[in-house]
């Protein structure tokens, strides 16, 4: 019996398919991304630091959150089918969710969850806001103390249509990193796939962007106090 050409390729692809959901452990779920370097580079990092620590840690990359369960609801339930020690760093796209849950109590002291799911990526920043957004000496403390997120400030960046995967890959991956950094530090390990200074400069490109934008507002703030002095002085 012989095969077409196009169902022998169609074959192929179909194993391929199957061989990478195989494989694709530490990139548990990926519903948004689908690109195999995004997988490779996740993989690479999630092994080693599996290897080096003990600890898995996951990336579920979701659509959409099913039954309208809340984000929580699904990382408890999922993570109980885990027998190892397991960390879950979850991203909904349509319910525009991020979340991370550890399996065991213990492990989130192996990381700054607070900080690495802030929504502000530099001090001064954080600082600001208590200023502003603060009603009392408490929750200026909590604000001001709040920053170094490293999803979240990329997430919220505006982007094209056809950038928003990049978008997508780029916040989570920033923040995979982030945990498996701050993992592999408390357990006294160094991880040759980490990101290092790459990851810090896409943090840095938007304390950057964000100091400029101050700079800027200042900028405009004083030359209005200016033109309205002078035009008080005029009409005088």
């Amino acid at each position: 019996m012989k095969f077409s050409r196009g169902l022998a390729a169609l074959i192929l692809i179909l194993i391929t398919i199957f061989q990478t959901t195989l494989s694709a452990e530490y990139l548990y779920k990926d519903e948004v991304i689908n690109n195999p370097s995004f997988t490779q580079e996740v993989e690479k990092l999630g092994a080693e630091l599996y290897q080096k620590t003990g600890i898995s840690l996951r990336l579920l990359m979701l659509r959409e959150l099913p039954n309208k369960q809340s984000i929580v609801e699904y990382e408890k339930e999922l993570i109980k089918s885990f027998s190892e020690p397991t960390i879950l760093l979850t991203f909904s796209e349509l319910d525009s969710k991020v979340d991370i849950l550890a399996s065991e109590p213990s492990l989130y002291e192996y990381f700054d969850k607070k900080q690495v799911l802030s929504p502000v990526a530099s001090p001064v920043q954080a600082f600001l806001m208590a200023l502003f957004y603060s009603d009392g000496f408490e929750s200026f403390k909590e604000i001001a103390s709040s920053s170094g997120g490293t999803i979240l400030p990329l997430l919220a960046q505006k982007a094209k249509d056809n950038q928003q995967l990049g978008k997508y890959s780029g916040s989570m991956y920033n923040g995979y990193v982030d945990i498996a950094e701050q993992v592999a530090e408390y357990k006294n390990v160094v991880l040759d796939n980490a990101a290092g200074n790459a990851n810090k400069n896409s943090i840095l490109i938007v304390k950057l962007l964000f100091y400029g934008m101050i700079i800027y507002g200042i900028f405009l703030y004083i030359k209005r106090k200016i033109y309205i002095r002078r035009q008080n002085s005029e009409a005088k």
